[in-house]
This record gives structure tokens, C-alpha cells and sequence, in this order.
């Protein structure tokens, strides 16, 4: 994010940008949150400075919203301003492949996932969905938080649309996915039943946290294996309102688990 014609550090947002990769680094929230606000004080349009605020200052999740849309307003200003004001249309597709793009696409994560909280659900699925027009490699992984999402709101083929369009069947949240989204359809027939054991037999861990037999720990995994008990984890804190809202589910999910494992 160089100024044209200069070295890099002219710019104040690349300076912004380095003390939150500084903040990142540092261990105590105060010396995070004091980071942030310098950073903002050398440029607004430092995204992360807002989205870090909005996860580590904010006392609401009011607060925290008014926070991310700040951090959106800031990372679209910001990638108008380092890559052209057509860079929305240009570089569509391309999103996360360009790094000035980064802050922006983070921003735009985080803020969705807040509406989903505050219950703006439909709201958050079109921040999800534009993001992945923008950004179709999907860097962020937002095809595996967004898929539990539809199928809550019973936007069912819109659920399949992105179960064919992102085919992989290996991980969690698509085997389990399209389990569900099958049951959805049809209830118990031969074609969900065969679909959630394929789920079982790729991730045989998440079945004991969608019923409860084990506790979801307190933090969430830095990452995972497929098959593994972090890659449940991640799974069940995603879909499990959308298990337990759809009548019979679990039921069926405990039938298959315990004929299966």
C-alpha cells in the first residue's frame, strides 16, 4: 500500500497498517487496544484498527457493530484509494489475492458475523455472499460458515447451489451440510441416511458434540485436521442451532451415529 511515487513507509496508512501488525504481536489487550487507537490516529482507513476495537474495546455488541462498520467504510475507502476508485469492478474475483484487499475482506467477515448475532441474519448472508462473489477462491473459508447459515434459514437451494459449486465432501462442514440439507428435503430417506454416514465416517467426532455427550471447550481452535476433533469443534459451534432447530435431526443423528460408530 505504497504511495504512488514514494518509499514505502510515506504512506500513513502503511504506517497504520504496521502497528497492527505490531498489536497482533503483542500479548496484553491494553497494549492492543492502545496500538489500534494510535494507528487510527495515523489513518481512519485502517480497517484492522477498527475491527480490532470492535473485538477488544467495545463493551455491546452495539458497540462492536458500530465499531465494524467503520472498519468496512474504512477498508472500502482504503482499497478505492490505493487501487483505483473502480477497484470493487476491476478486481472482482480477485479479492484477498491483492493484499490491500485483506483488512477490507476481514472487516466485512467479522461485520456479518456480528449481524448474525444481533438476528439481521439475512443481513449477514448477503455480506457472506457478496464476499464470495468478490473473492470465489475463498480464502477466508466463509462457504463453510455460510452453508450451517442457510440451511438454519431454510434457504435450501441456495444451500445446494454452494454444496455443488464448492464439492468437498472431506470436510465437516460440507459432509454434515449436505446431510442435513437432504433430511431438509426429504426427512429420512435412503439418500440423507447415506449422505450423513459418509459425513460419520469422514468427521466420526462431531456427532457426540451435537448431542451434547461432550462439551464444546471454552476456546475455539487456531486450526485443525480433517477428521479431527478441533475440525467438530469448529463445525458444531457453527451449524448447532441449525441441528437443533430442525425438527428430528438430532433424533435421526443419534439413530445413524450409534449404527454407524
Amino acid at each position: 500500500m505504497d504511495a504512488p511515487g514514494g518509499e514505502a513507509g510515506d504512506n500513513p496508512l502503511d504506517r497504520a497498517q504496521e502497528l497492527m501488525f505490531d498489536a497482533w504481536e503483542c500479548a496484553a489487550k491494553r497494549d492492543r487496544v492502545a496500538l489500534a487507537k494510535q494507528a487510527l490516529k495515523l489513518s481512519e482507513l485502517c480497517a484492522d484498527a477498527w475491527s480490532l476495537l470492535a473485538q477488544e474495546a467495545a463493551k455491546t455488541i452495539i458497540e462492536a457493530h458500530g465499531y465494524l462498520e467503520k472498519a468496512v467504510a474504512a477498508g472500502e475507502a482504503a482499497v478505492r484509494q490505493e487501487l483505483g476508485p473502480d477497484a470493487f469492478e476491476e478486481e472482482e474475483g480477485h479479492f484477498w489475492g491483492i493484499l490491500e484487499t485483506r483488512p477490507y475482506m476481514r472487516a466485512r467477515a467479522a461485520l456479518a458475523e456480528c449481524l448474525w448475532d444481533m438476528g439481521a441474519r439475512d443481513d449477514a448472508v448477503a455480506h457472506w455472499r457478496d464476499m464470495l462473489r468478490l473473492c470465489p477462491g475463498d480464502n477466508l473459508g466463509i462457504r463453510h460458515i455460510l452453508g450451517p447459515k442457510l440451511l438454519d434459514l431454510n434457504q435450501l437451494a441456495t444451500a445446494r447451489a454452494l454444496l455443488e459449486e464448492y464439492e468437498e465432501p472431506d470436510f465437516a462442514e460440507w459432509g454434515y451440510s449436505y446431510a442435513l440439507l437432504q433430511f431438509k428435503q426429504g426427512g429420512t430417506t435412503s439418500g440423507a441416511t447415506k449422505a450423513l454416514k459418509a459425513a460419520i465416517k469422514n468427521n466420526p467426532h462431531v456427532p457426540a458434540y451435537l448431542l451434547g455427550a461432550k462439551r464444546l471447550p471454552k476456546t475455539m481452535p487456531a486450526g485443525y485436521a480433517l477428521g479431527s476433533k478441533e475440525e467438530a469443534v469448529l463445525y458444531v459451534i457453527n451449524a448447532v442451532e441449525t441441528w437443533t432447530s430442525t425438527k428430528g435431526a438430532l433424533i435421526w443423528l443419534d439413530d445413524i451415529a450409534k449404527n454407524t460408530l
